[in-house]
């Protein structure tokens, strides 16, 4: 699927909308970002591994989606959503 596609499918999911011409993240999506990040800091309490914002995005979006995602479309996801989630 091409990247307009995702981010297309992403805007009708209720993830992504766009303000002023670009694109921003739903309450929607910030909640998923939010649950995922309190269930990954318990698991990385002393590491490094959180450090990663691609992580938390990965396991919000199988939130979203679910595990049955192929591996190809999270790695586009992931590349389309964790520039807007560092900007934050």
């Amino acid at each position: 699927m091409s990247r307009e596609a995702l981010i297309a499918q992403l805007e009708a999911d209720g993830l992504l909308h766009r303000v002023d011409g670009r694109l921003r993240t739903t309450r929607r999506w910030q909640g998923a970002m939010m649950r995922a990040a309190l269930r990954l800091n318990g698991l990385n309490e002393g590491s490094d591994e959180g450090a990663d914002l691609r992580v938390p995005v990965a396991a919000a979006l199988v939130e979203v989606y679910g595990v049955d995602t192929s591996d190809d479309t999270l790695v586009e996801l992931i590349a389309i959503l964790t520039p807007l989630e560092a900007t934050l």
